[in-house]
């Protein structure tokens, strides 16, 4: 009997030092100084997204404005959920006889789009790449279809972010403290 007054007893302790540990932990945590990200007014200034950051697929364009897609349909193909359609057509050259494929529509799903990359790893002809714009919320799903070889992406709403941003300092946050 005495051993289970011990146990008991013991258990008590024990619970209360797990107690004492985590109100420490509450406490030193409530009176350390807070960092708050002001994300809409300084998003110009403060806000750092990174180069490498998958917010969105674009074509790929030349001075002159063209696309380099050749509708070969490696990257619908590589998709896992299908949110990429292409449709071509084939035309004959005059000249040389021969047939070419031509991109009639592109069209790319922005909302079922899982941001994995695989298309872009699968272009052959370096035509789409994901640029780090995140900023895409919209009230209507079907604004999120885009058709990427009708566009000309000039850099969203914040085009300073495809350089990256402000510049980030590392082991200090990028906000401003409140």
């Amino acid at each position: 009997m005495a051993n289970n007054e011990k146990s008991y007893f013991r258990g008590i302790a024990d619970g209360v030092k797990t107690l004492a540990v985590g109100m420490k932990t509450t406490l030193k945590e409530y009176f350390t100084e807070k960092s708050t990200e002001q994300y809409p007014e300084n998003r110009k200034t403060t806000l750092h997204v990174s180069k490498r950051f998958r917010g969105r697929l674009v074509f790929k364009r030349d001075e002159e404005g063209a696309h380099k897609c050749t509708a070969c349909t490696m990257c619908e193909k590589a998709c896992p959920n299908e949110t990429i359609k292409i449709l071509a057509h084939m035309e004959t050259n005059e000249e040389t006889g021969r047939k070419k494929k031509v991109l009639d529509d592109y069209i790319y799903d922005l909302g079922d789009c899982m941001f994995c990359q695989l298309c872009v790893n699968a272009c052959n002809f370096d035509a789409i790449e994901f640029t780090n714009d995140f900023e895409n919320a919209v009230f209507d799903r079907s604004k999120l279809v885009l058709h990427l070889d009708k566009e000309v992406y000039k850099g969203g709403s914040l085009p300073e972010l495809i350089d990256g941003g402000a510049p980030l300092t590392i082991g200090k946050f990028n906000t401003k403290t409140k």
